[in-house]
């Protein structure tokens, strides 16, 4: 478990000293500095450090979101750890420390909710999402969408327990590819490979790592998300925008995380961060980068 920084503690032994040691002819140059730091919007915040756990798709948006944060909290480090929302909850569940859980699915918040993991009244949803079929510009494909995935040589597709996987197996499912079943994420990689008549499947541990294999060239197609293919306009044609009346809803859900090893000025931050997520200006943000905010 972490603990506070020792940047924090040699900060306020510094404070300390400049106060004790400080003689009355100093005393002035004391009250410049005061007055600067509060013009300086925010120095005076004390640091701390927050662990934000982030779907992968969330990455590059969160990065930005997080350096126009520091603009106003220069003192809050904010430090992510993204990847597929189910390595990320059972991190959490394991005991790793983590004070935010922005999620791509409801799924995973459900199970930190049961879990009595997330702090109460604090789960909200941020932004929706798109599954799309993606090839490389010029690829030559023969897949149109998800209705002939089967004629590409490999796909490049999410595990089960990757959200993107899991809307991917339910749109085949609601195509009548797939056999009906209560959890789609149980079903293996093997199986679609069977069901589509045997195309070579590379199963990713994550949407980033599906959009790499395509845009690399290992893979054929993939199914990935809208919101990912940002910045990768000149290299990906996108083949399909599956509709949600296949996959459901892609809403993005998140929720403070119980964090017991944290203290009041890392709580404060988490609260506040959370906060700048949920408002109107990271709203705008969000739309940049292709996700829909519209999700109530």
């Amino acid at each position: 478990m972490k603990k506070k920084s020792l940047a924090a503690l040699m900060a306020a032994v510094m404070v300390f000293s400049m106060a004790g040691c400080g003689s009355s002819g100093d005393d002035n140059d004391a009250a410049d500095q005061t007055d600067a730091q509060a013009e300086d919007g925010g120095s005076e915040e004390e640091e701390t450090e927050i662990q934000v756990f982030i779907a992968a798709s969330l990455n590059t948006v969160m990065t930005e979101l997080a350096d126009m944060y520091n603009e106003d909290h220069p003192n809050v480090k904010i430090t992510f750890n993204p990847d597929s929302s189910g390595t990320l909850l059972t991190q959490i569940q394991e005991g790793y420390e983590c004070d935010i859980f922005f999620s791509a699915a409801q799924k995973q918040m459900d199970d930190l909710e049961a879990d009595g993991l997330m702090v109460e009244g604090t789960r909200a949803n941020v932004v929706n999402n798109q599954v799309v079929v993606v090839t490389l510009k010029d690829s030559g494909t023969q897949v149109t969408g998800l209705e002939d995935i089967g004629k590409a040589e490999s796909v490049a597709l999410a595990g089960g327990s990757v959200p993107v996987g899991r809307y991917t197996r339910q749109a085949l499912i609601n195509l009548g590819m797939l056999p009906e079943t209560d959890d789609p994420a149980s079903i293996t990689t093997q199986e679609i490979s069977d069901a589509l008549g045997g195309v070579e499947i590379s199963e990713q541990d994550n949407v980033s790592k599906v959009l790499t294999a395509v845009v690399e060239g290992s893979c054929e197609v993939g199914t990935t998300y809208y919101s990912d293919t940002y910045g990768f306009e000149d290299q990906l044609d996108i083949l399909q925008t599956v509709s949600y009346d296949l996959t459901g809803n892609v809403i993005y859900p998140i929720a403070r995380v119980v964090n017991e090893e944290a203290d009041d000025a890392q709580n404060q931050a988490a609260d506040d961060f959370l906060a700048f997520i949920l408002s109107d200006e990271a709203k705008e943000v969000f739309e940049s980068y292709y996700f829909d905010t519209n999700v109530e």
